[in-house]
């Protein structure tokens, strides 16, 4: 054991698709982890919800770097029973259907403890084990409707919309990762395991806790803070500030142009410019459309105003500062090519080529991992030929 890899002799068996199950297993197999990923004959969906690159997607590669895939026909009773070997001294158990599907397939969390007493066994679904919506299907768009997420995120046009990265998923796994390392560590005083559930909707929600909370105090919609403050158009693209202190509204003032603004009553303070926001957000905006993004960016540091400029992912990735933390390492991955991912913190940073830098085919390792639970050659061959198994 090492800081490193903590969970060097852990074993996990992963039958959780899409992103929130399998990147928390992903950041276990960081950790050192044996993580034996278990997926249909056509792969884990994660695969196909986007451009597809032969067996990968954007969304399949970083969810499951580090992992060994086995291809099994769940439908077949010799498949489950392959899933019963692999059960049988695992340390951690992953799954992420609807409630009530994975007791159809034989292995809810009764099944698999009857196996594996001491197993720590990880839900996660849209909604949760219970309740009247624990049945329904939900991806992470479907959850920032449903928890107000988007009821915070309106532009001008005071549409709610959603933010464009999976904000539910990637929280979720990481609620998800936290809660089976604490059941980890804890295990070692407990002769049992225990079952996790976990749901984008608590995830998400908790995610949300201060705006929950303020909504909640405030009667509605949260209170504007500091003003001006947010996106504002450039000459050549757009830039975001924040008007912290009310010392700062003299040298923005100056930036802009806008001298005439500093001593002028209705703008006195903060809550004075909040009142009459409707009238100064224009004045503002046509300000910075006056000149470059690297203008206002070069003013604004010199003011100690809290400010950067919104960049493309290029752009981010292309910047000074990403290159000198070293927050992204470009990694080869079979008919996909060269991907940037960024490292995670607290793990060692990924390396090229090596094992925790590769994200497996469908049933890459079919035949391995077999072979680790006590199959023969003919018995590899006959569950292949029935179509049982499949391998890349």
């Amino acid at each position: 054991m090492s800081y490193d890899a903590p969970f060097k002799d852990i074993k996990v068996v992963d039958l959780s698709q899409g992103v929130a199950g399998p990147y928390s297993a992903m950041l276990l197999a960081q950790y050192g982890a044996n993580v034996i990923k278990v997926e249909p004959h056509g792969g884990d969906w994660s695969r196909f919800i986007s451009t597809r690159y032969e067996d990968h997607s954007a969304f399949s590669v970083p969810a499951n770097l580090g992992k060994r895939s086995i291809a099994l026909d769940m439908k077949n009773d010799d498949a489950k029973k392959a899933v019963e070997r692999l059960v049988a001294d695992a340390d951690v158990f992953i799954e992420g259907f609807r409630p009530g599907v994975i007791d159809r397939l034989g292995f809810g969390y009764d099944a698999v403890s009857a196996i594996n007493p001491g197993v720590i066994y990880l839900s996660i679904s849209g909604f949760g084990q219970t309740g009247p919506y624990r049945e329904r299907p939900a991806m992470d768009p479907i959850l920032q409707a449903f928890t107000g997420l988007m009821s915070q995120n309106k532009g001008f046009d005071e549409i709610p919309h959603r933010v464009g990265v999976i904000v539910s998923d990637m929280t979720t796994s990481l609620y998800a990762f936290q809660a089976v390392a604490v059941s980890l560590y804890a295990k070692r005083n407990e002769p049992k395991g225990r079952h996790i559930d976990v749901s984008l909707m608590q995830g998400t929600a908790c995610l949300q806790t201060i705006r929950v909370i303020m909504s909640h105090l405030d009667g509605g919609d949260p209170k504007p803070g500091r003003l001006p403050s947010g996106s504002f158009e450039t000459s050549d693209g757009w830039i975001y500030f924040i008007l912290f202190k009310e010392s700062e509204w003299a040298p923005l003032c100056d930036m802009l142009d806008l001298n005439h603004l500093r001593d002028d009553p209705r703008y006195a303070d903060n809550a004075a410019r909040l009142e009459n926001q409707i009238e100064l957000l224009p004045i503002v905006q046509d300000a910075f459309r006056q000149k470059n993004s690297d203008y206002f960016c070069e003013h604004l540091a010199k003011a100690r105003i809290m400010h950067e400029k919104v960049n493309e992912y290029a752009e981010f990735m292309e910047h000074p500062q990403v290159k000198a933390t070293g927050l992204f390492t470009w990694l080869d991955q079979p008919g996909i090519g060269r991907v940037p991912v960024p490292n995670a913190p607290g793990i060692m940073p990924l390396e090229q080529g090596k094992p925790l830098s590769m994200s497996p085919l469908v049933g890459e390792h079919s035949e391995a991992i077999l072979r680790e639970h006590g199959y023969d050659d003919g018995e590899i061959a006959t569950l292949i030929s029935d179509g049982v198994v499949k391998t890349a």
